[in-house]
């Protein structure tokens, strides 16, 4: 990671981290500080609202528990054929009146007895959903809402009180009574229930309908509140959620009626705006921040890593062989001018020292390649001389004067001008010219073959690379053979070098003869033993060329051996002999 990169990720951990931590940590607790405030304000409000709703509720249930005691209704639910006079319907009126209450009836287990203003009847009765509520409840009363019998959704809504009436005496069932109570009655609980601005208290039955609500819009509605699909409902609580699609914290609250539960819904953004104080200053205090590290990054970091680069920079042109001084536009006489000084110092220093190195080097790499060189000459000379001795024993004047003549031209090449590099095609003349030789000496035990490329035969090579490979081929590889032996150059090229293979189709050595052939600096070892060979090609390939280059030997036994020469790529050029 580059060094402005880190002064700024360090100002990002030690200043923008901490701020964005302190203004998120401060936000998160002032808003759950205000949503727990809400929440307790909406506890209060929905006790207070229970409170009044169970004191409005018990003013009809005092009434309904009066009247179904006396006489007149006991007789009139007990006996099918009671006749009601005029003087009984006004006792009957006079005990079951209320203000909310707009009509009732009353029933014997198979007929409506009476009515005021207007009932249901039987058979209407027990189709009805809270009916067997009524039944269980053994004569309490039962509160079916305008959520949950459906009169909301007829646009009259009624609040009704259902109940079983019991003989006095015997406490067995008799009858029931049905009592219609106007809404108003809720309207007035709830609407003096505390709400926040935009909030709404809802009254839930445990399957999810809304039994009534402050605002009056969405009685009769079905809804999905967790804590209603318990077995068993939970107490009181609060959590926040999705309500008619706006993210809400909703509190909730059993009733004193076991079947009821109230909700008080309180939109987020209500509680959120309480916050924004909070929010809008750690907002700033990290664009100050932002805007502190971006001026402290324009005129401190900005010039101090300029420098560092270009002290950098100046490195990796060393590195690469140039030499050129820092230059500073401004000087701030700090320890960035000296860091620049000294290094300008430093490279001016290397610099004449490695013209020093280079020169020394120069001449120690003639004289290496004049000793390289030499040692060729004579070993060649004494191996020509061995087999024209032999051939003059052995036959005539005409195969020595062949040979003779060979060994001349062998010798103009080896000796002549002192050039290191010549032709490929020069080259390969002079391995022609040995070859020649050596038939004569090996009285045709093998045969060659030379295939170079029209194209390449201008190319430059080394001087006397390919000679001492085909002898140590023919020494180690030919002589042995009982059956007759081949040697095969050939030469191809890619984009940057020359590929000359020289193959024989000899016995071919092991894979520990083929390891035991690199000396332990990674150079090939003498192939032959005797100075003169692979390591002597190779080095001066090695030296002439670079690292790149020089020779990799292939074998396997009984598959013969190749050799590969690899050099570069030098057209040749007037003058280009002479380098």
């Amino acid at each position: 990671m580059k060094l402005r990169r880190k002064i700024l990720l360090a100002i990002i951990l030690l200043v923008f981290i901490p701020v964005i931590l302190m203004g998120s940590i401060s936000y998160y607790s002032f808003s759950r500080a205000m949503e727990n405030k809400s929440n307790n304000f909406y506890w209060v409000s929905l006790l207070e609202t229970d409170r009044k709703l169970k004191f409005a509720l018990n003013e009809v249930t005092t009434v309904s528990n009066s009247a179904i005691a006396q006489p007149v209704i006991q007789k009139l639910v007990k006996q099918p054929n009671f006749t009601v006079t005029y003087e009984q319907k006004q006792d009957i009126n006079n005990l079951i009146n209320h203000p909310m209450i707009t009509s009732f009836g009353l029933y014997s287990k198979d007929k409506l007895q009476y009515q005021y203003n207007e009932a249901m009847s039987v058979r209407d009765l027990k189709q009805q959903s809270w009916y067997g509520a009524m039944e269980a409840a053994e004569g309490r009363p039962v509160w079916v809402g305008p959520g949950e019998n459906g009169s909301a959704a007829t646009g009259k809504p009624v609040l009704i009180q259902a109940r079983l009436i019991k003989d006095y005496y015997s406490l067995e069932d008799i009858g029931a009574l049905i009592i219609y109570v106007k809404p108003d009655i809720l309207d007035q609980v709830f609407w003096d229930a505390a709400t926040l601005k935009q909030g709404d208290i809802l009254l839930v039955n445990k399957l999810g309908n809304i039994v009534f609500d402050k605002s009056g819009t969405h009685i009769g509605e079905r809804t999905e509140f967790p804590f209603l699909t318990h077995d068993e409902p939970e107490g009181k609580g609060y959590y926040t959620a999705k309500y008619q699609g706006e993210k809400s914290l909703i509190t909730y609250l059993p009733s004193h009626n076991k079947d009821w539960y109230l909700v008080a819904i309180t939109p987020s953004k209500l509680i959120a705006s309480e916050s924004n104080s909070i929010r809008n200053i750690a907002i700033v205090l990290v664009l100050v921040s932002l805007i502190s590290a971006f001026l402290f990054d324009r005129f401190f970091v900005r010039r101090l890593v300029r420098s560092i680069i270009g002290a950098v920079n100046g490195m990796k042109r060393v590195q690469q062989g140039i030499f050129v001084p820092i230059t500073s536009a401004v000087r701030s006489e700090d320890e960035t001018d000296l860091l620049v000084d000294g290094f300008n110092r430093m490279s001016t220093q290397i610099s004449e020292l490695i013209e020093q190195v280079q020169t020394e080097q120069a001449r120690k790499k003639e004289f290496e390649l004049q000793a390289l060189v030499a040692q060729i000459n004579p070993h060649f000379i004494y191996n020509s001389l061995e087999s024209i001795n032999s051939l003059a024993v052995l036959q005539g004047n005409k195969d020595i004067s062949k040979m003779v003549v060979s060994l001349g031209k062998l010798l103009r090449i080896s000796i002549s001008e002192n050039q290191q590099l010549i032709t490929l095609s020069m080259e390969m003349e002079h391995v022609r010219h040995y070859l020649d030789i050596q038939k004569f000496r090996f009285e045709d035990q093998f045969d060659y073959h030379i295939g170079i490329p029209e194209s390449l035969k201008y190319f430059l090579t080394q001087k006397l690379i390919v000679q001492p490979i085909v002898e140590n081929a023919l020494y180690h590889a030919i002589e042995p053979m009982q059956e007759k032996g081949l040697i095969s150059i050939t030469a191809k090229e890619d984009d940057r070098d020359i590929m000359i293979d020289v193959t024989d189709n000899g016995p071919g050595f092991s894979s520990d003869t083929l390891m035991n052939l690199w000396s332990k600096d990674g150079s090939p070892k003498n192939y032959r033993g005797t100075g003169v060979g692979l390591k002597n090609v190779h080095e001066r390939l090695r030296i002439r060329f670079g690292a790149r280059y020089g020779i990799l030997i292939c074998s396997s036994p009984g598959y013969g051996s190749t050799i590969r020469i690899r050099i570069p790529k030098i057209l040749h050029e007037p003058g280009a002999a002479k380098r």
